[in-house]
């Protein structure tokens, strides 16, 4: 059982392969007309992962079952598998392989390997060229789309991003390292009121004199780096209302400022089971 206990997270593990080629591998395909070879490949990934967690399943509950029975089952669960996975290799490395390596060009070969590090690898990490280090060092170069704002991970107009934080199901409102008020969404069912009056407020002005000290902690702890999370939860006209607020640090965890988020989770708490969207 510990060696069938140790496979069982490999398999678990095993999981960053597919993340791989369904977030990374199939849009660079996708981008020159390569379609089919990736959806037969994810439609594969997931019958793997189905038998994958009854497998799992099988070792975790054993002791509930007779070992004859949780011997069958495994023998069965595993040869499944095993046959799976020895056809989706030959695939991969007959088809899908092969084709990536005739359309692609040698920078986005560059990109692909940058992602793949960031998304992580399966029990170890391969150990990389010298030159390909120091490539996924470089910054990724970004596209200028006319009207655009570019992001790290993409490009929305202005128009785009106030409709999605106005859509978001919660509200925001942020304050900057100078503890001013700077934004705050405006969805259609916000908690509590805000006017635009409070732009360019201090954000101590904003809260009754007894909180004020609370405000200071919480902005004091995100200035020294000492917490980057605080929260709250209070019951709000017969609703449960979960409050918090987040330190926005850039990638040198330099403070830029006080991230507010409000949601009403009453509904959320009933929650129960799975409902999947396939």
């Amino acid at each position: 059982m510990k060696k069938l206990d140790h496979i069982a997270e490999h398999l678990k593990d095993s999981e960053s392969h597919f993340l791989r080629e369904e977030n990374v591998l199939f849009p660079y395909l996708e981008k020159h007309g390569v379609t089919e070879p990736p959806a037969i490949m994810w439609m594969e990934h997931d019958q793997i992962r189905g038998i994958k967690q009854n497998l799992i399943r099988l070792i975790d509950t054993h002791e509930s079952m007779g070992f004859r029975n949780f011997a069958r089952q495994l023998e069965e669960a595993a040869l499944s598998l095993a046959e799976m996975l020895s056809s989706h290799f030959y695939k991969e490395n007959n088809i899908l392989f092969p084709i990536a390596l005739q359309v692609m060009e040698e920078s986005e070969w560059k990109d692909i390997r940058r992602q793949f590090d960031e998304l992580g690898y399966c029990c170890f990490t391969p150990e990389p060229a010298r030159a390909a280090v120091e490539v996924a060092k470089m910054p990724t170069s970004k596209p200028e789309i006319a009207g655009m704002v570019a992001f790290e991970a993409g490009a929305l107009s202005r128009e785009e991003i106030e409709a999605i934080f106005n859509t978001l199901p919660v509200d925001v409102t942020f304050v900057d390292k100078e503890d001013t008020v700077r934004y705050f969404s405006q969805s259609k069912d916000r908690l509590f009121t805000r006017a635009k009056a409070v732009i360019g407020r201090k954000v101590q002005q904003c809260h009754p004199q007894k909180s004020v000290h609370l405000v200071n902690q919480i902005l004091d702890d995100f200035k020294s780096g000492r917490k980057d999370v605080a929260e709250f939860w209070i019951n709000f006209r017969g609703r449960l209302v979960y409050i918090r607020y987040f330190a926005v640090r850039n990638q040198n965890r330099d403070y830029l400022g006080c991230l507010e988020v409000t949601q009403d989770i009453t509904d959320i708490r009933k929650i129960e089971g799975e409902r999947r969207l396939a």
